[in-house]
């Protein structure tokens, strides 16, 4: 089971390393837990880049899903990420319906379903990035959080749309929410070919400004956060920086964070958790 779970660890290294770091500053004994479960957010959040199709991408998530149901037991022993996550999920008696709904959420992923609305927007963030934050808070504290994590997770998640805003509009998919480009006349056809102009300016302010909201939301809840959950949120440290960067770049060449200054705002917020989210 330790090489499952340093299998894990190796993968959101790769694929996740905000929160590969941010884990490193929770207790040994929670850690391989925690690289479980955003080993598996990160295997389902990467399923229409590796099926590229929706009937595999289908195909994929509801083997995740019956691995939760606990159908297909061999097949799991087999995976080091599903081994390591049923572990997680005993030992932190965590529930399955909520991974099962994060996956359902992920479905949206497969297809070029235009995101309507920004309670749609709020909805899918919070089935995915919110859960992810309140699952960790639970491993580590025992309490998911739930005050924290759901505006936490919003604001994550609409930066993290943000800075995939090329490669969605290369794929024809749209997250930014119609309710909020329409105002502004923003064509998709114009999106997707990657031409900018004052109203998709305009529309992405407001779509800044919604995450913002979400991040001053979590900010006013942080002191009921338990102490023990505080690693679980280190990664909203680059919320507010990472509005600043897109701001002054262009949507479809986005201005990144430098790895290192990633890795010291990180540490940062450990040493100091009132810029978790400030």
């Amino acid at each position: 089971m330790q090489d499952a779970f340093a299998y894990c660890a190796e993968l959101v290294r790769a694929n996740d390393r905000d929160r590969y770091l941010a884990t490193l500053f929770a207790p040994a004994e929670n850690r391989g837990a925690l690289y479980a479960l955003y080993a598996f957010s990160s295997e389902v959040a990467r399923v229409r880049e590796v099926a590229r199709q929706p009937l595999p991408g289908e195909i994929r998530l509801q083997w995740w899903s019956d691995v939760l149901r606990g159908e297909r037991s061999g097949e799991a022993s087999a995976n080091p990420v599903a081994s390591a996550l049923l572990a997680a999920i005993k030992q932190y008696h965590v529930a399955p319906s909520s991974l099962i709904d994060l996956i359902d959420a992920r479905r949206f992923d497969l297809y070029d379903e235009a995101m309507a609305g920004i309670a749609d927007l709020e909805a899918y963030a919070r089935r995915t990035s919110s859960a992810l934050f309140a699952l960790a808070a639970r491993i580590l504290s025992g309490s998911e959080a739930e005050a924290v994590a759901e505006p936490a997770g919003i604001a994550y998640a609409i930066v993290g749309l943000l800075r995939a805003l090329p490669l969605h509009a290369a794929r024809r998919q749209l997250y930014v929410p119609a309710e909020i480009l329409d105002p502004h006349q923003v064509r998709t056809e114009d999106l997707f070919a990657g031409r900018s102009g004052p109203g998709l300016s305009a529309a992405l302010a407001e779509l800044r400004n919604l995450a913002r909201q979400h991040l001053a939301a979590a900010s006013n809840h942080m002191v009921e956060l338990p102490k023990a959950a505080l690693p679980a949120f280190l990664p909203l440290a680059l919320v507010r920086p990472s509005l600043a960067r897109l701001q002054r770049s262009d949507p479809f060449a986005p201005a990144e964070i430098a790895p290192w200054r990633r890795q010291w705002l990180i540490w940062r917020a450990a040493r100091d958790p009132a810029r978790i989210a400030s």
